[in-house]
């Protein structure tokens, strides 16, 4: 068992091999790295909502590369962040979350634990140092280092549902 399996708990479906192992179709780049309170994966909030709630702020440190990506970014109030989380696993296909009684498929979750990785938060951006590449945010559901695949302008008038639900599961 490497860093990125996991042993499988009741109600769950391990894949039976690794995506991270696999010959892959795409080459990301990290353009920075998620900068947080969080150590270790027990103490990190399980949503952006608990981030909040802790109080604790973060900020985002963009490579020297990137940063010209940066200009204008300041008019937004909010933005969205893709990040790729490196020490989750990516084994799993169907989950039994701790705090659900059923297990459900990966994509119908929020879990890490996904064939790839990739995280989506939308924070506030309380601040930026466009020259030392600093996005001060007001919370983040990452751990301290994860990277960070791509940032992009959160638009309430786009990217809002404010019908959207999730339905709860019938027996």
């Amino acid at each position: 068992m490497n860093a990125r399996t996991t042993e499988a708990r009741e109600g769950e479906l391990p894949l039976g091999f690794d995506p991270a192992e696999l010959a892959g179709a795409a080459h990301l780049v990290f353009i920075g790295r998620i900068r947080s309170p969080w150590k270790t994966r027990e103490e990190c909030p399980k949503n952006m909502r608990e981030a909040r709630e802790s109080g604790q702020s973060a900020s985002v440190e963009i490579a020297e590369p990137y940063l010209p990506g940066l200009d204008r970014l300041e008019r937004a109030s909010h933005v969205v962040i893709l990040s790729w989380f490196d020490r989750a696993a990516r084994n799993l296909i169907v989950q039994k979350p701790r705090h659900s009684p059923r297990a459900s498929g990966t994509f119908a979750l929020r879990s890490p634990v996904r064939p790839n990785p990739i995280g989506l938060h939308v924070a506030k951006l309380v601040s930026l140092d466009r020259a030392a590449g600093i996005l001060a945010i007001d919370a983040i559901d990452a751990l301290d280092g994860t990277p960070v695949i791509d940032l992009k302008p959160y638009f309430a008038s786009i990217d809002a549902f404010p019908e959207a639900v999730v339905r709860p599961v019938e027996d």
